[in-house]
């Protein structure tokens, strides 16, 4: 029998108590022949599960014995379904393995489960934009993640494109835009899903090491593109009432400094270039004041001149 079919059947067991072939294979969407032959295939394994002769019988785990392959407490499963509720709109086989995962709980903790899972909902999309959706390589490339198999396609913008053969490890959607972190021929590498064209999964083994973290490559990565990005740093005075406004726009581009006399605070911006530093803060006209570097002041009197050029009539 299937592996996901044994542990399925068995938190079914837990859930229920006594169970019969017919009840296994609704749950399951097998047949109840092939619900029969896993339930004898659990008891012939050693597993505790027998068959019980008579009116009400069925197959039940000897001695109510329970089979807990969650070990999960009450908060962490409403933890769990805190996080999965939000993603059961998305596909049909999301919602279907919700809910069998709240049945395979511990009827205590169902309630609390079940109220989680609907009490959030996360609407990717702006105002203004229809439903965001991922680009559509994404699942053929989740497929290929999950099964360990090589990738190869076409990578870059235009017509500068090569040809790429990758052992995939993860996908990332950070701000609407996936990323694929893979393993190259000169070690790990970042690809934009969407300068990604005709994709195709291959037969090879993808390798992936045994010691690789998702979550840590991905935090090297955003550090490295990060330090990249703020490579000049202005100085600026904000009004006290604005430094919110200021450091929610900026993040982590906004450093904090000190106060000063007047009702400001010191602040560094930092970005690759005068003119990028210019270009955010151009908005904010006599709000802020820049007081160094020269080059970012000397951008900031370039655009609002091209400005006055144009609209002083």
């Amino acid at each position: 029998m299937r592996a996901d079919r044994l542990v399925a059947t068995l938190l079914f067991m837990q859930t229920r108590g006594r169970v019969t072939a017919a009840e296994v294979a609704t749950e399951l969407e097998v047949s109840v022949a092939t619900a029969r032959r896993d339930l004898e295939a659990l008891s012939t394994a050693g597993i505790p599960v027998y068959p019980q002769a008579g009116r009400g019988g069925g197959w039940a785990l000897v001695g109510g014995a329970r089979t807990d392959l969650s070990g999960l407490t009450a908060p962490e499963a409403q933890s769990l379904f805190l996080l999965l509720g939000p993603m059961a709109t998305a596909l049909p086989a999301t919602r279907s393995a919700l809910r069998k995962l709240l049945r395979a709980l511990p009827p205590s903790f169902r309630t609390d489960a079940e109220a989680a899972a609907g009490a959030v909902i996360v609407d990717p999309a702006r105002w203004g934009e229809r439903d965001a959706q991922a680009p559509a390589p994404v699942e053929e490339l989740q497929r290929a993640v999950v099964r360990r198999r090589k990738v190869r396609f076409d990578y870059g913008r235009g017509t500068a494109r090569t040809r790429r053969t990758v052992n995939p490890w993860g996908l990332i959607d950070k701000d609407a835009i996936w990323y694929l972190i893979a393993g190259t021929e000169r070690g790990q590498r970042t690809f934009r899903v969407d300068r990604m064209a005709d994709i195709e999964i291959i037969g090879e083994t993808a390798h992936r090491p045994d010691d690789f973290d998702l979550n840590t490559a991905w935090s090297e990565v955003v550090e490295e593109v990060e330090r990249h990005r703020a490579t000049l740093s202005a100085t600026v005075l904000v009004p006290d009432p604005l430094l919110a406004v200021l450091r929610h726009q900026q993040g982590r581009h906004c450093e904090v400094d000190g106060p000063i006399p007047g009702g400001r605070t010191r602040v560094r911006i930092t970005a690759p270039s005068p003119l990028m530093i210019a270009q955010q803060l151009a908005g904010w006209g006599t709000a802020l004041e820049v007081t160094e570097p020269e080059s970012v002041r000397s951008e900031l009197a370039r655009l609002g001149a091209e400005l006055v050029a144009r609209y002083d009539t």
